[in-house]
């Protein structure tokens, strides 16, 4: 999107503990070594943005445990989503899920995330950021795309993209699409114990039968180190019937691979494009915003499931996003 001297800034005045600019990825260049990255709760962003009447695809924030406090130069429509976080604009509580108005010269103060890990927040127009291979996203470890390839600082500020209109126009979009909000039974919960659908990979024959039994029937915590590449995860160790090295080959997100000592590692959006560990899973489409929202302590639970089964969760999925982007469209207050 393209900035012109109408379009608003979002002022950072407390970062939080590690807030990006994220849109839906970064694709074509794994070959390279390029990580897709993007949003890791890629169906908050895209619910954001969807009740601010941006695109899907519409750079915004993600916070990450602890959220930032932001100054509004301009009046903008916003939206949280994600994990469970109070947050206060000019001191008084909104709700998640909804758009609302922030008037130029309001302050939002977003707390700890109490419940998952990670919140989005969309601004009606996007968040305007150079495109780099295509995408805004911040790549964290290469320095690439998002707010000078970094996590945000005291002091940042961010253009809104040219979405926004100016004058009475801008005023009467934003007053027309405030208010929505996603139906209460549609808002995602994200327990501390979780049950996470995994289609076997291609190396389950590496494993010792009372390994592969073992996967399924215990539970494994998600330990301090978890961040946007991956999960690493801590129980009853797994054991390789010779070695936990393979040819390298490429890794998809939710990649269940597991070391040398017989830990699981869920990659996440961050991943490297290939890997040399044996894989004795991969999470399905469905079950990845649940895996991006694990914090650690969180137990998760893996569970097997068909391709078909996998399939036809994304598809339902995918269907409910088509609705309510049909609702938002329509103008309803409350979506689906």
């Amino acid at each position: 999107m393209r900035v012109n001297e109408r379009d608003g800034q979002i002022e950072v005045v407390k970062p939080g503990t590690l807030t990006t600019v994220q849109d839906l990825g970064r694709y074509g260049y794994q070959q390279y070594g390029v990580p897709v990255s993007g949003a890791a709760d890629s169906i908050a962003l895209r619910v954001a943005n969807l009740l601010v009447g941006n695109p899907e695809s519409a750079a915004g924030l993600e916070l990450t445990l602890t959220g930032p406090i932001l100054r509004f130069a301009a009046d903008s429509l916003i939206c949280l989503t994600g994990g469970t976080v109070g947050a206060t604009l000019d001191g008084n509580p909104i709700d998640m899920y909804k758009s609302i108005i922030a008037q130029a010269g309001s302050t939002l103060r977003v707390g700890p995330i109490v419940r998952g890990c990670r919140a989005y927040l969309a601004v009606h127009g996007g968040v305007d950021v150079p495109h780099i291979m295509g995408s805004c996203s911040t790549y964290l470890k290469g320095k690439i795309g998002g707010f000078q390839g970094r996590a945000l600082s005291a002091g940042d500020r961010l253009a809104i993209g040219s979405g926004r209109n100016g004058g009475e126009t801008h005023a009467k979009v934003l007053k027309q699409m405030a208010n929505r909000r996603l139906h209460p039974s549609r808002i995602p919960d994200y327990p501390m114990k979780k049950q996470v659908h995994v289609i076997l990979g291609p190396h389950i024959d590496a494993f010792t039968e009372e390994s592969a039994k073992r996967f399924w029937a215990e539970s494994y915590a998600v330990t301090t180190q978890a961040d946007r590449m991956g999960l690493r995860c801590h129980g009853e160790p797994l054991s390789h019937k010779s070695g936990a090295d393979v040819i390298s080959g490429a890794v998809p997100v939710g990649a269940v691979q597991i070391p040398a000592d017989g830990q699981p590692i869920i990659l996440l959006c961050d991943r490297q494009p290939t890997g040399g560990y044996t894989r004795i899973g991969t999470v399905i489409t469905a079950d990845l915003p649940l895996v991006a929202q694990a914090r650690p302590q969180d137990m998760l639970h893996f569970q097997p499931a068909s391709l078909q089964e996998a399939h036809r969760r994304l598809a339902e999925s995918e269907r409910w996003l088509r609705q309510l982007r049909l609702a938002c469209l329509a103008g309803r207050r409350e979506c689906l």
